[in-house]
């Protein structure tokens, strides 16, 4: 999940790029007194707290707050993350939040902090007041405003200091300029988090293509079970002769044989890569559950499975032009193998595809179209996933 705080002094446009960011990256606002409003509006038991509070004129205490923020948080389901505004206000808030954070098994990705002058605020809100008629916004209000800001909200962000969450913009410029500058630091942000893909699909489907470019794009080692397995009969290793009749027919390998190559791949990248992209493994479920077994080794998971649709007839004719070029496979030589290799993908398809959609992991992409149009479709499924990952 993407989630944000944004901080700035009154006048600083917070505003208008809070709305931006929403809608870029679907993100839900938070704000302690609108959340405080639709409670007391609502007349739920923290409403009634409050309000009784409020009207005998003392401030809303943590205790009621905690539950307000943590109710507005539980209560949306869609988006993939939030943007924070007016809490954490306060050392305690602060620790609060990640405690909330800790409840929905993910944490706080940026604090950004958009810089501008007291000039410079008060120029802004001094023309707002008379564009928009607001008595409320004259110099002596605007100058205790943003004295507030420096002496009670600023003193916050040494909460922040010592993490690399918090990120400073200069808040001059034009909306779209702002906009740019805060959103290269999100972007180094999801990219920076590691990933486990897995390509799914038929024979056909396009899933080495599509793999292959996931990698490039996304700093992933890529693997693919049939390659290592042709790279271990092309070195004519001791597995060389055990491996060489199953390829030969198209027939799956023995997973004791191929867990030791994807191990050996793994330890070979470790540390030089964001992750993985798993083409044409797991085949089987028990080869599914194998592969969580690996990966736990490594401390991780597969992330988000690709499954590429495409239809039986389609995937015939991709794979008849295949057998005509230098990248047939064995079991392209004729239509009845074809058709046998369909079949045998088909027996096993359902309980992959059922698994990873029961973990909530999986996407149907179509994989219909040319090789870019697919590719785009299955990078924006990704792209979302990277920000959803707690």
């Amino acid at each position: 999940m993407l989630n944000l705080i944004l901080f700035g002094p009154p006048g600083a446009g917070k505003g208008t790029q809070s709305e931006l960011l929403m809608n870029h990256y679907n993100l839900t606002y938070i704000s302690t007194g609108e959340a405080l409003r639709k409670e007391l509006k609502a007349d739920t038991k923290l409403g009634l707290q409050a309000k009784k509070i409020i009207e005998s004129g003392g401030l809303v205490d943590d205790e009621i707050i905690v539950q307000i923020i943590g109710n507005a948080i539980q209560a949306e389901k869609s988006s993939d993350g939030f943007l924070f505004d007016g809490f954490p206000r306060t050392y305690v808030q602060a620790y609060i939040l990640d405690g909330l954070f800790t409840g929905l098994q993910t944490s706080l990705s940026k604090i950004i902090i958009l810089e501008i002058s007291d000039k410079e605020c008060t120029k802004r809100l001094l023309q707002r007041a008379s564009e928009q008629g607001r008595s409320d916004d004259n110099e002596a209000i605007i100058r205790k405003r943003l004295q507030e800001y420096h002496e009670k909200t600023l003193p916050l962000l040494e909460f922040y200091q010592d993490t690399d969450k918090l990120v400073k913009v200069n808040g001059l410029g034009t909306t779209e300029e702002v906009f740019n500058r805060i959103n290269e630091h999100i972007i180094e942000e999801i990219n920076s988090k590691p990933i486990n893909i897995m390509v799914y699909g038929f024979p056909g489907s396009g899933k080495t293509t599509q793999a292959k470019k996931l990698a490039r794009d996304f700093n992933l080692t890529y693997i693919s079970t049939s390659e290592l397995l042709k790279e271990e009969t092309r070195k004519k290793t001791s597995l060389a002769e055990q491996i060489s009749p199953y390829l030969e027919k198209g027939l799956l390998v023995p997973d004791e044989i191929v867990i030791r190559l994807i191990e050996k791949k793994l330890r070979e990248s470790d540390g030089n890569n964001r992750g993985y992209v798993f083409k044409g493994y797991p085949r089987t479920l028990v080869q599914a559950y194998i592969l969580d077994g690996i990966m736990k080794k490594k401390n991780c998971a597969i992330n988000f499975v690709v499954n590429l649709q495409v239809p039986q007839l389609e995937l015939v004719k991709r794979l008849d032009a295949r057998s005509k070029t230098p990248d047939r496979m064995p079991y392209d030589d004729n239509a009845a193998k074809i058709v046998a290799r369909l079949e045998e993908h088909a027996q096993r398809n359902d309980s992959i595809v059922n698994y990873y959609r029961n973990n909530k992991i999986l996407v149907e992409v179509d994989g219909q179209g040319s090789e870019t149009e697919v590719y785009g479709r299955i990078k924006d499924h990704v792209k979302r996933a990277i920000r959803n990952l707690r």
